[in-house]
């Protein structure tokens, strides 16, 4: 069974994003539904996201 993690800023409203390595995203909201995400897309993610500009 997959570990899912909420994002730390989703704080408790509900609004909740997850994650699951080598699984993909998905919405607290909707837990059967996710969107598969690979590694080398991943960390292309992650590196525009915490970019300082």
């Amino acid at each position: 069974m997959a570990e899912w993690r909420k994002s730390t800023r989703s704080g408790n409203a509900g609004n909740c994003v997850e994650i699951a390595a080598g699984i993909g995203i998905r919405d607290s909201k909707a837990p059967a539904s996710h969107v598969e995400v690979g590694a080398a897309a991943w960390s292309a993610f992650l590196a525009n996201v915490t970019r300082e500009d």
